[in-house]
């Protein structure tokens, strides 16, 4: 499960400042009032629009994490995503939603898969969960809590692979993150981490076919 966050306030990324400085530039010229409407939340300080309950991944039951548990921010505008990070929640589904619920708990991942396949987003992949106990892995990744121990080989169900495949290439598609065992890692992979999940009985060779598989077929249905 997530760890403590070490992250401090948000800072605005090299893009942002960037078209921050072309806007004072072009302060007193004749810009299109439109073009200007639609740039704007690309300015340091400011959020893309949101939509309340939307997902990112089609299927997803949406349950808030706290905010206190994640930082709101603009990626990939901001800070580029280039991991998906793996995570055993170490309890049930209903204990994970109700710790990443609570602000004092200090850290939260985007999605949990629960044993029987579904899917909940508990915070938008635009912005930073404390999950990962590293701020620069927090700010460039996507995490996703599997319900289970790692301990209990019997944890990691055939539904929970699949759907947690299909999530994991959804988000590689969206940000092209390559299908490796560079890009896709366990929490015990993070530099710094005092976590050990997923652990021993995650089937890594299995997990990384199923996710090139259903990006493969991601590609056929987006090509008919």
């Amino acid at each position: 499960m997530g760890a403590k966050k070490t992250d401090g306030q948000r800072r605005p990324g090299r893009r942002a400042l960037l078209l921050g400085g072309v806007a004072l530039v072009v302060g007193g010229a004749a810009v299109e009032r439109s073009g200007l409407a639609r740039l704007w939340w690309r300015l340091p300080g400011a959020q893309k629009p949101r939509v309340e309950g939307a997902v990112d991944f089609v299927g997803a039951r949406w349950v808030a994490a706290s905010p206190a548990n994640y930082r709101a921010a603009d990626r990939p505008d901001d800070y580029r995503i280039d991991r998906v990070v793996i995570h055993v929640t170490q309890g049930s589904y209903a204990s994970a939603v109700k710790v990443f619920q609570d602000p004092g708990h200090g850290a939260a991942a985007h999605y949990i898969v629960g044993a029987d396949g579904h899917v909940t987003q508990m915070i938008r992949e635009l912005d930073v969960a404390f999950h990962a106990g590293n701020r620069g892995y927090n700010e460039r990744s996507v995490g996703i809590e599997h319900e289970g121990f790692v301990d209990d080989a019997s944890s990691f169900t055939d539904a929970m692979y699949a759907a947690s495949a299909r999530l994991t290439a959804g988000i590689c598609g969206r940000y092209g993150i390559t299908v490796d065992r560079e890009h896709i890692i366990g929490h015990v992979e993070v530099p710094g981490a005092d976590h050990t999940d997923p652990g021993p009985h995650w089937d890594w060779d299995r997990y990384i076919r199923l996710v090139r598989a259903a990006t493969a077929a991601r590609t056929r249905t987006a090509r008919t």
